[in-house]
């Protein structure tokens, strides 16, 4: 970053002799109708976004805003050479970058208002407009957010062998961001066909880019083993030879490649941006170097004229059409939050041989990998190693470049799935502990649960994150967390938690044939435990609970490992003459109510008992459906059975104090049969 042009030269030159192939690509001319071709979309660029500007001054786009102006030919020179097979992920300044990759601008301006005409129905907006279905993977509100999901989008490209190639558009400012490290450097560990296209516009925000970095990009590139090009950003004849070259030698096979294109915001950070980090001076000197000026000289004057008259035309209409249409009803809200799921019967009691959880985990991936080759398991050591528990040994032999070792990079993981789901896979990666969700909270979090709702229901995101929890052995406060509603609180998301070996093995692959992203959560302590084997096509539905054992007096309800002490609690208290229904609920999310309160009206009192801290829990939230749908078939209050509200301890004085057990379970069972 900071690159002069003799400099870039320089450093491209050291980069070439690190790489031991530099495949010849043999350009094309670029004639007269393809120059022209060139400046009509950096001019359709330049006046969408000065529309934009007046529409936003006119309070007629009611978001954030953030311009390319200045930026057009880093856009159109990237996006020049791909095609159909290829995508492009983007920033909060994308609009630039969808126009040069074919979006539509009367929908685009639809988008802005927010109208049900535009990209995404109205619910992206500036910064997260999107079109998969166009390799447009999405403008993205949260910096460096993207680089991950390219990294799962060129997975799929390679595995698929379509010779697909992705752009990943970023900022300078990104390179601050973690997950531009952990997306880089996947991609060289999986030699990946992405560009990484840094428009360095020389501000991070307000700040300028020499206050945030000390290392060049070449010397990044060079640390992660990868290539390393620098272009004029603002010639876009420069950048598309460029990309062109680059994007041949990664349909070739070629290693991913860092490209920096030097360009410049002319605009401030978002519209309204007081732009007091930089003196107009600056501004002048590179408006001077307009990239729309420079290439004009390319043309002849009246086929600019031409050309500018007609893109004004096509944007004056564009803007009437999407004045004009109607905003999204209130009604459609919760329209695009998930995608349709099928409605599956309850399989049959499991009657096979006895086999364990672990087991279960196991021949569920197993299956699905032989049955569908868009699966995809990626993770930590979930290849050569086959899983710390060893619950994927032997997978990656069965099923070479589908099983992937990864490195210790939770945010590239994650990202990588949401990527690679978007471009049509399966994807199931591992987060070895939950309590490492907060590492890659931002991809679960801000891509997995809200893209399907962001793009207008334009993609789906069939997508496993696997994890497990466990408390009781003295892991301590990191290793022991049960943070399943914390998950719950993110629309989008379905959370699973498996009791018994056969529900494991059926949810899982319930979940995996899912077009929704799931967060498969298992209980280490219960890898061990041993269950009948259910049949081979078996599928456990998702959202339903289940009756465990059927009981009159009070209803207990819980998921996981606490099933089993919830079942021993009912069991001793039939010796006292108190009936337990206990419900199993299996999904946490969506959570089956109409199960919990049909119990309900039968018993008239309910216990909830979890393994999670009782505040703000599963617990919680059922004891407030109880409350207001089942208020009057309740004869006794809620009561809730969790873990002590510290975090988990490591002493196992203090854990045994923390964690529920049966013996509380059953006297809260007793105080609500008393009640």
């Amino acid at each position: 970053m900071g690159s002069t042009e003799g400099r870039g030269e320089a450093v491209q030159s050291e980069a070439a002799q690190s790489e031991a192939v530099q495949s010849e690509v043999v350009q094309p001319e670029l004639d007269a109708a393809a120059l022209g071709e060139m400046y009509r979309r950096m001019r359709l660029i330049r006046r969408f976004e000065e529309s934009a500007a007046a529409l936003y001054r006119d309070s007629r786009i009611p978001g954030f805003l953030h311009l390319s102006i200045g930026q057009e030919a880093s856009a159109v020179g990237a996006c020049w050479p791909l095609d159909e097979r290829d995508v492009i992920t983007s920033t909060h300044r994308g609009h630039g970058h969808c126009i040069a990759k074919g979006l539509d601008v009367t929908e685009m301006f639809a988008e802005l208002m927010g109208r049900e005409t535009g990209t995404n129905r109205g619910r992206g907006g500036s910064m997260h407009i999107a079109d998969p279905r166009r390799g447009i993977f999405g403008a993205n509100g949260i910096v460096a957010a993207g680089l991950p999901i390219a990294t799962g989008a060129a997975t799929a490209a390679r595995l698929r062998g379509t010779g697909g190639v992705v752009v990943a558009f970023f900022g300078d400012g990104a390179v601050g961001q973690g997950m531009f490290h952990e997306a880089v450097n996947l991609a060289a560990v999986w030699d990946l066909p992405v560009i990484f296209l840094c428009e360095n516009n020389h501000y991070a925000e307000f700040s300028a880019e020499a206050d945030q970095h000390r290392a060049p990009l070449s010397d990044r590139a060079r640390g992660y083993g990868i290539r390393y090009a620098h272009v004029d950003g603002n010639d876009v004849v420069a950048v598309a030879r460029t990309t062109t070259r680059l994007v041949a030698e990664l349909r070739g096979g070629a290693r991913p490649v860092l490209l920096e294109a030097e360009t410049y915001r002319w605009h401030g950070h978002y519209e309204g941006d007081p732009e007091r980090y930089r003196d107009a001076t600056e501004v002048d000197t590179w408006k001077a170097r307009d990239p729309l000026v420079v290439h004009a000289r390319r043309l002849a004057p009246r086929q600019v004229a031409a050309i500018d008259r007609e893109v004004d035309e096509q944007i004056d209409k564009a803007q009437a059409t999407a004045s004009s249409a109607a905003e999204p009803a209130p009604a459609t809200l919760h329209h695009f939050v998930t995608s349709p799921r099928i409605d599956r019967p309850e399989p049959p009691e499991p009657t096979g041989e006895v086999f364990r959880t672990m087991d279960a985990v196991h021949d569920a991936l197993d299956h699905e990998l032989a049955h569908d080759p868009d699966v995809l398991i990626a993770g930590i050591d979930v290849g050569a190693g086959g899983n710390v528990f060893g619950l994927t040994r032997g997978l990656a032999a069965r099923y070479p470049g589908r099983v992937r070792d990864t490195p210790i990079s939770e945010s590239a993981v994650v990202g990588a799935a949401v990527g690679a789901a978007m471009a049509g896979m399966r994807p199931v990666v591992e987060v070895m502990y939950l309590d490492f969700i907060g590492v890659c909270l931002d991809q679960i979090m801000n891509q997995a649960a809200k893209l399907r709702f962001m793009t207008g229901g334009a993609v789906e995101l069939p997508l496993v994150i696997r994890t497990q929890f466990g408390a009781g052995r003295s892991s301590g406060s990191q290793h022991s967390q049960s943070l399943e509603a914390l998950l719950a609180h993110l629309p989008g998301l379905t959370v699973v938690m498996p009791s018994t070996p056969a529900d494991t093995y059926g949810l899982l692959r319930a979940a995996i044939r899912d077009p929704n992203p799931v967060i498969f959560i298992e209980n280490r302590l219960l890898y061990g435990r041993k269950g009948p084997r259910p049949e081979p096509d078996a599928l456990v539905p998702l959202g339903r609970a289940i009756v465990r054992r059927p009981g009159t007096d009070v209803t207990l309800v819980s998921y996981s490992r606490m099933v089993h002490d919830c079942l021993s609690a009912a069991e001793a208290l039939a010796a006292e003459g108190i009936s337990v229904e206990v419900i199993d609920l299996r999904t946490i999310t969506p959570l089956d109510y109409d199960t919990v309160l049909a119990s309900l009206a039968r018993t008239n009192r309910l216990v909830v008992a979890h393994e999670a801290v009782t505040p703000f829990g599963v617990g919680a939230e059922l004891a407030a459906a109880a409350v207001r749908e089942g208020f009057w078939t309740l004869d006794a209050p809620v009561i809730r059975v969790g873990a002590e509200p510290t975090p988990a301890p490591y002493a196992p004085s203090l854990e045994h104090a923390w964690l529920p057990d049966v013996d509380r379970i059953a006297a809260a069972v007793r105080e609500s049969a008393r009640a």
